[in-house]
């Protein structure tokens, strides 16, 4: 086991300096004559691993995007409790729960079934974001037990609220537990993006969990950095901070709290619209402080009082302030009025800000080298030596790869 770990040091060497490779390049693959660039999708689509392509991020403040249909959008954040999913009851518990989430998702558009399910209240919602776990829950389930409530991408429980999203021709953003073929045993912390097609517009995997914050235990979803090197070699580096570049504007979905660096760099990458959906925490603060840093909007939405959540008190990981939409100056555009089940929603004038945005400067040069340096305790790749199955074994693994036993 040690020598397959340490051979993965130079393996990441060689997805970094292929990486290198390709940004190299880049200006020659953007010059090819169509007829290559063609034939190069045609090899990925076929199945082979993706070309380590540069990564996508914004260049003397321009940075790729696809036209808009609209030149302003409606963005409500729906902030909903944590009903958990019975795993001994699992297809009533989550039909249950999946009409829940798609009765506030009629709310939210003023549609409700109980008014014919018509629009007869408020506006159109063109973005419409929930927490972390709106349909599934938490709790600290096992390994066997997560693997029977996660959902599969696509599947019959994201078709149904991909439904919603076509019926009233919106994209709903939502957080949840994920299967992917290619990853057997593995359940993935996932943000999930539907459009207004009934597509699953986008799947941006969690980047890495917090290490240190559950006592004796530690998350066993699968983040990018748990697994980083087959991610990337299957992905290509460009995939760890995924954007949706979608009609509405540019998307960034993370269930990762507390980690500025990370949303500083997907303000880099491009992203007009970051969504931070922490379940069990709020997310108002660092939504605020997210925005005003890197000139974007930012949606901090959370959890509500959730009442019979089996395990957890009503108001664990909710607070009045809990869920906020916040502009690129870092003001409150809207906010939720208190912690039960409710809905904050403002207007984006997505065109305007794009035509008038100035991105944040950094002097690369200057801070660079510190971070090249940087040695962090926690190594990636945790997950390929093991897979743990309960919180108690995540904990220990935590804690020996950190030299604390």
């Amino acid at each position: 086991m040690s020598k397959k770990h340490s051979s993965r040091i130079d393996r990441r060497t060689l997805l970094m300096n292929a990486m290198a490779a390709g940004a190299a390049g880049a200006a020659t693959t953007a010059a090819a004559p169509a007829a290559a660039q063609q034939a190069a999708a045609g090899a990925t689509a076929g199945g082979q691993r993706p070309p380590m392509t540069p990564i996508k991020v914004a260049k003397r403040g321009a940075y790729e995007t696809a036209p808009l249909r609209q030149d302003a959008i409606n963005v409500c954040a729906v902030q909903s409790r944590v009903w958990s999913v019975e795993v001994k009851n699992r297809a009533a518990t989550m039909k249950r729960n999946l009409a829940h989430v798609t009765k506030l998702i009629d709310y939210a558009q003023g549609s409700a079934e109980e008014w014919g399910g018509e629009r007869l209240w408020g506006a159109k919602q063109d973005l419409i974001c929930m927490h972390e776990f709106p349909v599934q829950g938490f709790q600290p389930w096992t390994r066997k037990e997560l693997n029977q409530i996660a959902f599969e991408l696509p599947g019959p429980e994201v078709d149904v609220i991909a439904q919603r999203a076509k019926k009233y021709g919106c994209y709903i953003a939502f957080g949840c537990y994920a299967k992917e073929k290619d990853w057997p045993d593995h359940v993935i912390n996932m943000s999930v993006i539907v459009g207004p097609n009934g597509d699953i517009v986008s799947k941006q995997w969690k980047a890495r969990n917090i290490l240190g914050l559950f006592g004796e235990g530690a998350l066993i979803g699968t983040t990018i950095y748990d697994v980083l090197d087959r991610y990337v070699e299957m992905y290509g580096w460009d995939a760890t901070m995924p954007i949706a570049r979608t009609d509405i504007g540019n998307i960034a979905m993370t269930a990762v709290g507390a980690e500025p660096m990370l949303y500083t760099c997907y303000a880099l990458k491009g992203a007009e619209i970051m969504i931070l959906t922490v379940t069990g925490g709020t997310n108002a603060e660092s939504a605020i402080a997210t925005a005003r840093a890197n000139r974007t909007y930012v949606v901090g939405v959370g959890n509500s009082v959730s009442p019979d959540n089996p395990g957890f008190l009503e108001g664990a990981g909710s607070r009045d302030e809990g869920t906020v939409v916040v502009d690129p100056r870092g003001t409150v555009l809207a906010k939720t009025a208190n912690h039960h089940e409710d809905a904050a929603s403002a207007r984006v004038p997505i065109a305007d800000f794009r035509k008038t945005r100035r991105m944040p400067e950094f002097p690369m040069a200057l801070m660079l080298p510190v971070f090249q340096q940087y040695e962090p305790v926690f190594k990636p790749n945790a997950f390929l030596e093991k897979l743990p199955e309960t919180y108690q074994e995540s904990g220990e693994l935590v804690r020996r790869r950190m030299g604390m036993k």
